[in-house]
């Protein structure tokens, strides 16, 4: 299990290892480009070197990748939709060549035309991009979402019919985000509810389908559909949440990631704590019966 948060990249993506080293994190999840701009430049084989070295120098042992928010995969739009589809082939080219192998994406919003019609949108553009990138080894991560508004991705349903559907699942998988798992009605803070979602998710998708987990607490309601990131503890989902996840056999080979308010002082802190509770599973774990 190695733990970290998103970090900037301000300066340079090669600056984002030493931002890791500096919360201690054990991976780290970063922008590639400008996630406020469509367009973007191929990432410099200078660049590229600078990146992969600074994350051996720090010892980051993992560094992932979010796409841009302005993506919808599933808009029925053409324009938005090509424009979203040669933006994911870009991200998936700039992760490629810095040697990331995980790309975490939102699948969108079907903006009125259907979930079933959404879906179907999101894993044709999947497909679309993936049949332009064969010689990458990048995974693509299609995201949880909180179920908001016409939002695809609110349910395990969701993702699965989009792995489903498309024809290079070998390259996909799912990144679940407890903040969105909460708001879409999963119930991770009681003891029932938390063996209950895993339940559903192993239904619908198989253990093997999750490779990232994003750890944030919520402010909101169980199934308030809205997205809304707090630290760790310090919101519904609350300590015990936390405790369960760290101490979960199942999920001990995961990476997590924080997305959670506020900047590195805090994160540092949120990490040691998680730390503490991965350390106190293991003590009890080796102290037998």
């Amino acid at each position: 299990m190695w733990l970290g948060a998103h970090v900037s990249t301000a300066g340079g993506i090669h600056n984002a290892p030493a931002q890791g080293a500096m919360i201690r994190a054990e991976a780290i999840q970063i922008f590639t480009r400008n996630q406020r701009q469509w367009r973007s430049k191929p990432v410099g084989a200078r660049e590229a070197r600078a990146f992969r070295e600074a994350l051996r120098r720090y010892g980051i042992r993992l560094a992932v990748a979010h796409a841009s928010y302005l993506l919808n995969l599933a808009s029925p739009e053409g324009g938005l939709l090509q424009r979203s589809r040669r933006a994911l082939v870009q991200e998936i080219r700039r992760c490629a060549a810095l040697g990331i192998p995980l790309l975490v994406l939102h699948p969108g919003s079907h903006m009125g035309a259907g979930m079933k019609a959404g879906i179907t949108r999101v894993a044709e553009s999947l497909d679309w991009a993936l049949g332009l990138t064969a010689g990458a080894t990048v995974r693509l991560l299609v995201e949880s979402t909180a179920g908001q508004g016409s939002s695809v991705g609110g349910s395990f349903e969701h993702l699965a019919a989009i792995l489903k559907r498309s024809r290079h699942g070998r390259r996909l998988g799912v990144c679940l985000d407890t903040c969105h798992l909460h708001a879409a009605g999963y119930d991770l803070a009681s003891a029932k509810g938390y063996e209950a979602t895993w339940r559903a998710f192993d239904r619908a998708l198989g253990g093997s389908r999750l490779r990232l987990i994003h750890l944030n607490d919520v402010s909101g309601k169980l199934g308030s559909r809205r997205d809304r990131h707090a630290g760790i503890g310090k919101g519904a989902l609350g300590l015990a949440t936390f405790r369960r996840l760290m101490s979960d056999p199942r999920l001990q080979e995961l990476p997590m990631i924080l997305e959670t308010p506020g900047g590195p002082p805090i994160w540092r802190r949120e990490l040691t704590a998680l730390r503490r509770l991965r350390h106190a599973r293991r003590r009890r774990t080796s102290a037998g019966p």
